[in-house]
Parts: C-alpha cells; structure tokens; sequence
C-alpha cells in the first residue's frame, strides 16, 4: 500500500540531498500534508496509514545519511516540531509537553513520534534546510538566509514539493570578500 508515495518520498530526499551537499548532523524541518500527498485540500483528508508510511520512507533516508530530522506539527500545535530528544539536546532546544495526534498536529508529526526512537516536541527551531510537502509553511523553522533547492521531481503523490536550504548572512559593504564555500 503506498508504493508510489513511498517511492516519490524516497526519490525526493535523494534529489533534495544530491542537490544540497549536506553535511552529516545537520538539521532538516520536514512539513507533510497527507491530505495533499493524496490530491485533497490541506487538512481535510489526513490519513495515519499514508503519514507513517512517507515517515518511514523519508526518515529512513536522512538517517542512512545521518542527517537529524524534525517533523513539523500542523497549525493546531502552533507548528511545533518532533524530534529525537538527543537532536533536541545537542542544539539546546527546550522541550515542551504536547503529543501529536492526527487531528492535532498531523498524520506525518504523529508517525514521527511513533517511529522516532525517543521523540520530544520542541516550539521553535533553525534548521539547515527543509522540505515542504503540500504547502505546510516550514519557513519559519529555517535559519535566516533561505535558498530554493530544484529538484527534478517536486511531488510526492498529489503534493507539490518545495526544498530549500539555508547559507550564513552576507555582511559588510562593497569592499567585503565572501568564502565561496558558504555560498
């Protein structure tokens, strides 16, 4: 059930890192709309069965790369985000006490928490890049300076796919230099 979903989810997270370079321990948001996954609007058709299965699909391809994932919770929880408690700790995020369910938080938030090995919620984050499925708005989890990622195949399902990655602030005037490898 799912293989297609699942094997878009796959091929986009590919895509999304051949395209980004990432370094491993970096941070990645990910906002998925099952409802859009399967061509209906935003929040009126969520689906457990189909959130758990682009989960596994996604988080399985990050922590084969060993890049940490947070999974951003819809509007109803204020777009929290579920994480491992190590990854929580090791970018000093404060932990806050909500559990996702599907009608609170999300389908693809909820088989986070299920999946992830020792799941904490936290409010806010600044993550290296992102990627967002189905328009859930992850701007505002990404650190200041946000570039598009292209990929060759935005969708996953029926849901447009938008990635993106994040660089250091240009500073200075017309005299600065800037190192080409943080571009």
């Amino acid at each position: 059930m799912f293989e297609k979903e699942i094997l878009d989810a796959k091929r986009v997270v590919r895509e999304f890192l051949e395209e980004t370079g990432l370094a491993e321990g970096k941070l990645v948001v990910i906002g998925c709309s099952t409802s859009e996954i399967a061509s209906q609007k935003i929040g009126t058709s969520s689906s457990a069965e189909l959130g758990e299965a682009v989960f596994r699909a996604i988080y399985g391809e990050f922590q084969a790369a060993h890049i940490l994932v947070a999974a951003q919770c819809c509007e109803h929880l204020n777009r929290a985000l579920i994480m491992e408690a190590s990854t929580a700790e090791k970018f000093g995020y404060e932990i806050v006490n909500v559990v996702p369910m599907p009608k609170a938080g999300g389908s693809f938030s909820t088989a986070a928490w299920k999946y992830m090995e020792n799941p904490v919620a936290v409010e806010n984050i600044r993550a290296d890049a992102g990627i967002d499925i189905g328009s859930t708005l992850i701007g505002m989890h990404l650190k200041a300076v946000a570039v598009p990622v292209r990929i060759e195949h935005p969708n996953i399902g029926g849901a447009y796919v938008v990635c993106a990655r994040t660089r250091p602030r240009f500073i200075g005037g017309e005299r600065a230099h800037y190192d080409e490898n943080l571009i």
